[in-house]
Protein backbone atom coordinates (compact mmCIF):
# COMPACT_ATOMS: atom_id res chain seq x y z
CA UNK A 1 0.00 0.00 0.00
CA UNK A 2 1.39 3.77 -0.47
CA UNK A 3 2.82 5.23 2.25
CA UNK A 4 0.94 8.17 3.55
CA UNK A 5 2.18 9.85 6.21
CA UNK A 6 -0.26 12.34 8.33
CA UNK A 7 -1.81 15.92 6.77
CA UNK A 8 1.17 18.28 7.24
CA UNK A 9 -0.21 21.19 9.33
CA UNK A 10 -0.48 25.10 8.98
CA UNK A 11 2.68 27.17 9.98
CA UNK A 12 4.60 30.50 9.89
CA UNK A 13 7.05 28.92 7.86
CA UNK A 14 7.75 31.02 4.81
CA UNK A 15 7.68 28.59 2.37
CA UNK A 16 8.20 30.95 -0.91
CA UNK A 17 11.90 29.67 -1.78
CA UNK A 18 10.96 25.76 -1.77
CA UNK A 19 8.16 26.52 -3.61
CA UNK A 20 9.60 28.45 -5.99
CA UNK A 21 12.65 25.66 -6.96
CA UNK A 22 9.66 23.18 -7.54
CA UNK A 23 7.88 25.20 -9.56
CA UNK A 24 11.20 26.12 -11.96
CA UNK A 25 10.73 22.20 -12.13
CA UNK A 26 13.74 21.50 -9.33
CA UNK A 27 14.45 17.48 -8.55
CA UNK A 28 14.40 15.88 -5.37
CA UNK A 29 16.97 13.47 -6.55
CA UNK A 30 16.85 10.39 -3.75
CA UNK A 31 20.34 8.14 -3.26
CA UNK A 32 19.50 4.34 -2.11
CA UNK A 33 23.14 4.25 -1.60
CA UNK A 34 26.70 3.92 -2.99
CA UNK A 35 26.50 0.58 -3.97
CA UNK A 36 26.83 -0.38 -7.89
CA UNK A 37 27.90 -3.39 -9.68
CA UNK A 38 29.77 -1.30 -12.21
CA UNK A 39 32.30 1.85 -11.42
CA UNK A 40 32.15 4.96 -13.93
CA UNK A 41 35.31 6.66 -13.75
CA UNK A 42 32.93 10.21 -13.69
CA UNK A 43 30.63 9.31 -10.97
CA UNK A 44 30.17 12.02 -8.37
CA UNK A 45 27.61 9.93 -6.15
CA UNK A 46 25.48 12.20 -5.36
CA UNK A 47 28.52 14.01 -3.33
CA UNK A 48 29.47 10.34 -1.49
CA UNK A 49 32.02 8.76 -2.00
CA UNK A 50 31.83 6.84 -5.28
CA UNK A 51 32.58 3.01 -6.00
CA UNK A 52 35.96 3.88 -8.45
CA UNK A 53 37.51 5.47 -5.33
CA UNK A 54 36.72 2.90 -3.06
CA UNK A 55 37.95 0.05 -5.32
CA UNK A 56 41.17 1.88 -5.18
CA UNK A 57 41.36 2.82 -1.77
CA UNK A 58 39.56 0.84 0.87
CA UNK A 59 40.20 3.45 3.35
CA UNK A 60 37.86 5.80 1.51
CA UNK A 61 34.64 4.83 2.31
CA UNK A 62 30.78 6.73 1.25
CA UNK A 63 29.28 7.16 4.67
CA UNK A 64 27.43 4.76 6.94
CA UNK A 65 23.42 3.93 6.64
CA UNK A 66 21.16 5.31 9.00
CA UNK A 67 18.00 5.94 6.65
CA UNK A 68 15.76 2.88 6.49
CA UNK A 69 12.30 2.75 3.87
CA UNK A 70 9.62 4.21 6.33
CA UNK A 71 12.39 7.14 6.29
CA UNK A 72 12.58 7.90 2.81
CA UNK A 73 8.82 7.91 1.71
CA UNK A 74 8.23 10.00 5.12
CA UNK A 75 10.91 12.70 3.81
CA UNK A 76 9.46 12.11 -0.29
CA UNK A 77 5.90 12.74 0.97
CA UNK A 78 6.52 15.58 2.89
CA UNK A 79 8.15 17.42 0.65
CA UNK A 80 5.70 16.76 -2.21
CA UNK A 81 3.12 17.79 0.06
CA UNK A 82 5.11 20.95 0.58
CA UNK A 83 5.51 21.33 -3.28
CA UNK A 84 7.99 19.20 -5.15
CA UNK A 85 6.51 17.18 -8.23
CA UNK A 86 9.56 15.67 -9.63
CA UNK A 87 11.33 13.19 -7.77
CA UNK A 88 14.03 10.76 -9.15
CA UNK A 89 15.63 7.69 -7.64
CA UNK A 90 19.56 7.08 -8.21
CA UNK A 91 22.27 5.42 -6.44
CA UNK A 92 24.84 4.11 -6.91
CA UNK A 93 22.78 1.86 -9.23
CA UNK A 94 19.44 2.31 -7.06
CA UNK A 95 18.67 -1.97 -8.31
CA UNK A 96 21.27 -3.16 -6.27
CA UNK A 97 19.83 -1.61 -2.84
CA UNK A 98 17.86 -3.44 -0.77
CA UNK A 99 15.47 -0.69 -0.37
CA UNK A 100 14.61 -0.29 -4.13
CA UNK A 101 11.53 -2.39 -3.72
CA UNK A 102 10.09 -1.11 -0.47
CA UNK A 103 10.31 2.38 -0.89
CA UNK A 104 9.50 2.04 -4.50
CA UNK A 105 6.37 -0.12 -4.52
CA UNK A 106 5.03 2.53 -1.38
CA UNK A 107 5.35 5.42 -3.31
CA UNK A 108 2.64 7.84 -2.45
CA UNK A 109 -0.10 8.48 -5.50
CA UNK A 110 1.49 11.18 -7.89
CA UNK A 111 -1.21 14.17 -7.23
CA UNK A 112 -1.13 16.78 -10.80
CA UNK A 113 1.88 17.39 -12.40
CA UNK A 114 4.39 14.84 -10.18
CA UNK A 115 6.54 12.65 -11.74
CA UNK A 116 8.97 10.01 -10.37
CA UNK A 117 11.45 8.43 -12.18
CA UNK A 118 14.67 5.72 -11.96
CA UNK A 119 17.73 6.82 -13.13
CA UNK A 120 19.78 3.57 -13.55
CA UNK A 121 22.43 1.46 -15.68
CA UNK A 122 20.05 -1.25 -17.07
CA UNK A 123 21.48 -3.88 -16.07
CA UNK A 124 19.76 -5.10 -13.08
CA UNK A 125 15.75 -4.39 -14.65
CA UNK A 126 14.93 -7.55 -16.24
CA UNK A 127 16.23 -8.92 -12.64
CA UNK A 128 13.76 -6.85 -11.02
CA UNK A 129 11.28 -6.43 -13.41
CA UNK A 130 7.79 -7.80 -11.78
CA UNK A 131 7.77 -5.50 -9.27
CA UNK A 132 8.74 -2.76 -10.79
CA UNK A 133 6.00 -3.09 -13.50
CA UNK A 134 3.46 -2.66 -10.35
CA UNK A 135 5.25 0.71 -8.78
CA UNK A 136 4.27 4.29 -9.36
CA UNK A 137 7.73 5.23 -11.22
CA UNK A 138 6.21 6.70 -14.74
CA UNK A 139 9.79 7.01 -16.20
CA UNK A 140 13.30 5.28 -16.54
CA UNK A 141 16.44 7.15 -17.73
CA UNK A 142 18.94 4.95 -18.35
CA UNK A 143 22.29 5.41 -18.80
CA UNK A 144 24.07 4.52 -21.79
CA UNK A 145 27.42 6.26 -21.81
CA UNK A 146 29.33 3.39 -24.20
CA UNK A 147 27.62 0.79 -27.25
CA UNK A 148 30.26 -1.72 -27.23
CA UNK A 149 32.46 -4.22 -24.57
CA UNK A 150 35.29 -2.49 -25.19
CA UNK A 151 33.59 1.16 -24.17
CA UNK A 152 31.65 0.17 -21.54
CA UNK A 153 34.75 -1.51 -19.80
CA UNK A 154 37.14 1.13 -20.48
CA UNK A 155 34.60 3.78 -18.77
CA UNK A 156 32.72 1.77 -15.90
CA UNK A 157 35.80 -0.96 -15.04
CA UNK A 158 33.62 -3.94 -15.41
CA UNK A 159 33.20 -7.33 -16.81
CA UNK A 160 29.35 -6.63 -17.67
CA UNK A 161 29.24 -6.75 -21.41
CA UNK A 162 26.97 -4.11 -23.66
CA UNK A 163 24.14 -6.46 -24.26
CA UNK A 164 23.05 -6.94 -20.40
CA UNK A 165 22.75 -2.92 -20.70
CA UNK A 166 20.61 -2.86 -24.05
CA UNK A 167 18.49 -5.83 -22.49
CA UNK A 168 17.56 -3.71 -19.52
CA UNK A 169 16.74 -0.53 -22.06
CA UNK A 170 14.46 -2.76 -24.45
CA UNK A 171 12.92 -4.17 -20.76
CA UNK A 172 12.02 -1.19 -19.27
CA UNK A 173 10.63 -0.55 -22.94
CA UNK A 174 8.26 -3.18 -21.92
CA UNK A 175 7.25 -2.05 -18.38
CA UNK A 176 6.79 1.83 -18.85
CA UNK A 177 5.28 4.57 -21.38
CA UNK A 178 8.43 6.78 -20.86
CA UNK A 179 12.31 5.33 -21.45
CA UNK A 180 14.89 8.07 -22.24
CA UNK A 181 18.68 7.53 -22.36
CA UNK A 182 21.51 10.12 -21.07
CA UNK A 183 24.99 9.84 -22.73
CA UNK A 184 27.91 11.42 -20.93
CA UNK A 185 29.92 13.13 -23.46
CA UNK A 186 33.92 11.94 -23.35
CA UNK A 187 36.99 10.80 -25.26
CA UNK A 188 36.39 6.97 -24.22
CA UNK A 189 32.73 7.19 -26.23
CA UNK A 190 33.17 10.24 -28.97
CA UNK A 191 33.42 7.11 -31.83
CA UNK A 192 30.07 6.15 -30.41
CA UNK A 193 27.91 8.81 -29.60
CA UNK A 194 26.38 8.69 -33.30
CA UNK A 195 25.50 5.15 -33.18
CA UNK A 196 23.82 6.26 -29.35
CA UNK A 197 21.85 9.09 -31.31
CA UNK A 198 20.81 6.34 -33.82
CA UNK A 199 19.62 3.47 -31.40
CA UNK A 200 17.55 5.90 -29.81
CA UNK A 201 15.60 7.32 -32.65
CA UNK A 202 15.21 3.94 -34.31
CA UNK A 203 13.13 3.27 -30.58
CA UNK A 204 11.68 6.53 -30.61
CA UNK A 205 13.16 7.14 -27.02
CA UNK A 206 14.39 10.94 -26.14
CA UNK A 207 18.21 10.98 -25.55
CA UNK A 208 20.23 14.07 -23.67
CA UNK A 209 23.98 14.11 -24.22
CA UNK A 210 25.77 15.97 -21.26
CA UNK A 211 28.91 17.67 -20.73
CA UNK A 212 31.32 16.72 -17.88
CA UNK A 213 30.73 18.53 -14.55
CA UNK A 214 33.76 18.90 -12.82
CA UNK A 215 33.93 17.54 -9.43
CA UNK A 216 37.35 16.76 -7.05
CA UNK A 217 36.11 12.84 -7.34
CA UNK A 218 36.96 12.86 -11.40
CA UNK A 219 39.54 15.75 -11.74
CA UNK A 220 42.44 13.36 -12.68
CA UNK A 221 41.05 11.72 -15.47
CA UNK A 222 39.57 15.78 -16.56
CA UNK A 223 41.33 15.38 -19.78
CA UNK A 224 38.74 12.90 -21.03
CA UNK A 225 35.41 15.77 -20.75
CA UNK A 226 35.09 16.39 -24.32
CA UNK A 227 32.49 19.82 -25.82
CA UNK A 228 28.92 19.40 -27.37
CA UNK A 229 30.11 21.04 -30.31
CA UNK A 230 30.38 17.52 -32.74
CA UNK A 231 26.98 16.23 -31.70
CA UNK A 232 25.27 19.42 -31.76
CA UNK A 233 26.74 20.20 -35.46
CA UNK A 234 25.51 16.48 -36.50
CA UNK A 235 22.01 16.93 -34.94
CA UNK A 236 21.61 20.67 -36.96
CA UNK A 237 22.59 18.22 -40.21
CA UNK A 238 19.57 16.22 -39.37
CA UNK A 239 16.78 18.78 -38.07
CA UNK A 240 16.43 22.63 -38.76
CA UNK A 241 13.74 22.26 -35.78
CA UNK A 242 16.33 23.74 -32.47
CA UNK A 243 16.17 25.83 -29.04
CA UNK A 244 17.37 26.81 -26.18
CA UNK A 245 16.30 26.80 -23.16
CA UNK A 246 17.90 28.66 -20.37
CA UNK A 247 14.46 29.79 -18.31
CA UNK A 248 14.44 27.73 -14.53
CA UNK A 249 17.00 25.74 -12.35
CA UNK A 250 19.57 23.92 -14.04
CA UNK A 251 22.21 23.81 -16.92
CA UNK A 252 20.59 25.56 -19.77
CA UNK A 253 20.20 22.99 -22.48
CA UNK A 254 19.68 23.14 -26.71
CA UNK A 255 16.75 20.92 -27.24
CA UNK A 256 16.36 19.15 -31.06
CA UNK A 257 13.43 17.60 -32.16
CA UNK A 258 13.97 14.90 -35.03
CA UNK A 259 10.76 13.81 -36.56
CA UNK A 260 8.68 14.46 -32.90
CA UNK A 261 11.58 12.79 -31.05
CA UNK A 262 13.11 15.37 -28.53
CA UNK A 263 16.99 15.24 -28.35
CA UNK A 264 19.03 17.66 -25.98
CA UNK A 265 22.46 18.92 -25.17
CA UNK A 266 23.16 20.00 -21.74
CA UNK A 267 25.86 23.04 -22.74
CA UNK A 268 27.68 24.61 -19.92
CA UNK A 269 27.73 27.66 -22.50
CA UNK A 270 24.59 28.59 -21.95
CA UNK A 271 24.59 29.29 -18.12
CA UNK A 272 23.50 27.83 -15.08
CA UNK A 273 21.10 29.34 -12.16
CA UNK A 274 22.79 30.65 -9.63
CA UNK A 275 21.23 31.80 -6.14
CA UNK A 276 22.05 33.51 -2.91
CA UNK A 277 24.31 31.20 -1.54
CA UNK A 278 26.10 31.07 -4.70
CA UNK A 279 27.04 34.68 -5.02
CA UNK A 280 29.70 34.38 -2.31
CA UNK A 281 30.82 30.46 -3.15
CA UNK A 282 34.32 29.99 -2.63
CA UNK A 283 33.24 27.29 -5.59
CA UNK A 284 31.42 29.18 -7.81
CA UNK A 285 34.54 30.02 -10.61
CA UNK A 286 34.46 26.23 -11.09
CA UNK A 287 30.65 25.45 -10.97
CA UNK A 288 28.32 24.75 -13.97
CA UNK A 289 25.54 23.91 -12.28
CA UNK A 290 23.94 25.99 -9.76
CA UNK A 291 21.09 25.17 -7.69
CA UNK A 292 18.98 22.32 -9.19
CA UNK A 293 18.74 19.85 -6.86
CA UNK A 294 17.95 19.03 -3.47
CA UNK A 295 19.85 15.93 -2.56
CA UNK A 296 18.56 13.39 -0.17
CA UNK A 297 21.37 10.44 1.03
CA UNK A 298 21.52 7.47 2.67
CA UNK A 299 23.21 8.81 5.80
CA UNK A 300 20.05 11.20 6.06
CA UNK A 301 21.43 14.42 4.60
CA UNK A 302 19.94 16.81 1.87
CA UNK A 303 21.90 19.13 0.37
CA UNK A 304 21.34 21.55 -1.88
CA UNK A 305 24.92 21.49 -4.05
CA UNK A 306 26.93 18.75 -5.61
CA UNK A 307 30.14 20.57 -4.74
CA UNK A 308 29.38 21.88 -1.12
CA UNK A 309 28.37 18.99 1.33
CA UNK A 310 29.55 21.75 4.06
CA UNK A 311 25.72 22.57 3.18
CA UNK A 312 24.46 19.63 3.99
CA UNK A 313 21.25 19.61 6.62
CA UNK A 314 20.96 16.32 8.64
CA UNK A 315 16.86 15.82 8.82
CA UNK A 316 17.08 12.45 10.91
CA UNK A 317 15.79 14.09 14.20
CA UNK A 318 13.04 15.72 11.98
CA UNK A 319 11.22 12.48 10.73
CA UNK A 320 9.26 11.50 14.05
CA UNK A 321 7.31 14.77 12.73
CA UNK A 322 6.54 15.26 8.77
CA UNK A 323 5.24 18.66 9.46
CA UNK A 324 8.20 19.74 11.44
CA UNK A 325 10.71 17.85 8.37
CA UNK A 326 9.14 19.79 6.01
CA UNK A 327 9.39 22.82 7.72
CA UNK A 328 13.06 22.26 8.57
CA UNK A 329 13.67 21.55 4.88
CA UNK A 330 12.06 24.69 3.61
CA UNK A 331 13.91 27.36 6.40
CA UNK A 332 17.33 25.49 4.89
CA UNK A 333 16.58 26.32 1.50
CA UNK A 334 14.98 30.06 2.52
CA UNK A 335 18.42 30.47 3.80
CA UNK A 336 20.23 29.16 0.73
CA UNK A 337 18.75 31.47 -1.45
CA UNK A 338 19.04 34.58 1.19
CA UNK A 339 22.94 33.89 1.23
CA UNK A 340 22.41 33.19 5.24
CA UNK A 341 23.42 29.59 5.40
Amino acid sequence: MPHTPAPLAASDVDWTALQNFAALRGQLRVSFGPRCNIACWFCHNEGDVPPPLTRVDRSRQPRPRRLDADGYLTLITALMRAGMKRVYFTGGEPLTSHLARPVLARLPEPGPDVSYTLITNGTRVRTHRSWLAKTQLDKVKVSLHYFSDESLHAIAGTRVGIKAVLDGIETAREIFERVELNTLLQRENAHEVRQILDFALERRMPVQFIELVGTDFNESRASSAVPADAIIAHLRTLTADEHTEVAGVGQGRRVFRIDGVEIDVIHRNLGRHHVGQCGTCPLRSKCVEGLWALRVDHDGGLQPCLLRDDLRLDVMESLADPARLAEVVARHIASFTEGTL
